[in-house]
């Protein structure tokens, strides 16, 4: 028997057999399903989420490809991507996923809100999942712009307990949800709302927001939350907790901020907390060049007065200095994703000085 013909009836007798397609098949089956699990849990959960917010009268829609009031956060749209930008009126944002298998950050802009004459800026950092900061990120800023459109023209919000109240209801949903889906992440939460002539800043968390004013000075918008600060740590133990070192300063060994939405097994022990600082400032007095919100993927490389000084000398670039920064907080070393907005008040100093002379 020549060669092809042994060839032939081997490849017949053996790979075309019914037994060698079935277990090729199957094969395949298996291989899929190991390699695409993760997608497909998290497509069931994200269904379950959907329908249970539906069932109370809600809705969270887990792309930002079509929001209600222009959600103009895209990160969670294309999660194969390494960075993502964005430049509206006064304020740019970039964020890179750098040296993390996953992003977790998230971040919304939104200006010049309707007859509220009100603009919102917010960074969410994610840990343990990304679904805690995607779910904030896009209820959190509904909820407060809900509550901004209700009030009537020239009417006078107490923009504090807005956003303490807004805050907290939205870490009671995350927390409701993650109880029937097993959902374990957290986030923190920095949100800067400018109304009129005053700056609210609301914040939860390690992400840190400061401020360059008239003198080319560093003035902070927020105060970390890490559990090792002695207030953090009277709490934690009051509750039963503990504050040990892994790395750094952790919940519990665990997490490494002290205050966050989320986070389900902690927040049930009340070890973590979601009552966010609230601090206002008055903008005729500072006449601020430039605000700087960003996750602790920058302030572990960079020291507040540091970032302010980098952004003074590059507030012309096209991102007005935010991708310069979080490239070079990712030169430096940085190993968290990275998140900076920069909000320049010099681009509309014109108008707000018409404004604050008011």
């Amino acid at each position: 028997m020549t060669l092809p013909a042994v060839v032939s009836r081997f490849v017949r007798l053996y790979v075309l057999s019914p037994e060698t397609i079935v277990f090729g098949v199957l094969l395949l089956i298996v291989y899929n399903s190991v390699n695409h699990v993760r997608p497909l849990r998290k497509l069931v959960q994200r269904a379950r989420v959907s329908l249970q917010l539906r069932f109370r009268g809600q809705n969270y829609n887990a792309s930002n490809d079509s929001t209600d009031f222009d959600d103009t956060s895209d990160v969670a749209a294309d999660k194969d991507r390494a960075s993502w930008e964005l430049k509206r009126d006064n304020a740019a944002v970039f964020a890179i996923q750098g040296r993390r298998q996953h992003m977790e950050d998230r971040f919304n802009v939104v200006t010049d809100l309707e007859h509220t004459g009100a603009s919102i800026y917010g960074i969410f950092d994610g840990h343990g999942g990304e679904f805690a900061a995607d779910f904030v990120e896009k209820t959190m800023f509904k909820s407060i712009m809900i509550r901004l459109l209700r009030g009537a023209p020239g009417e006078t919000q107490n923009i504090s307990s807005i956003l303490t109240e807004e805050v907290l209801e939205v870490d009671r949903q995350l927390l409701a949800i993650a109880r029937s889906n097993m959902e374990i992440s957290g986030t923190t939460a920095l949100l800067a709302l400018v109304k009129g002539t005053v700056l609210t800043v609301a914040n939860v968390g390690d992400s840190r927001g400061v401020i360059c004013d008239k003198h080319g000075k560093m003035i902070p918008l927020s105060f970390d939350h890490k559990p090792h600060q002695m207030k953090e740590r009277k709490r934690i133990q009051q509750a039963g907790g503990f504050v040990s070192f892994n790395g750094v300063w952790r919940v519990a060994g665990v997490l490494a901020t002290s205050r966050a939405l989320g986070d389900l097994p902690l927040k049930d022990k009340r070890f973590v907390t979601a009552e966010p600082d609230i601090l206002t400032f008055d903008l005729r007095d500072m006449e601020p060049q430039f605000m700087i919100l960003a996750t602790d993927g920058l302030w572990d490389c960079f020291s507040s007065e540091e970032a302010v000084d980098y952004i003074k000398e590059r507030l012309s670039e096209p991102h007005f200095g935010a991708k310069s920064l979080v490239m070079q907080a990712y030169y430096r070393g940085s190993v968290d994703n990275i998140t900076v907005m920069v909000v320049n008040f010099q681009k509309k100093r014109a108008s707000h000085v018409r404004k604050w002379s008011q």
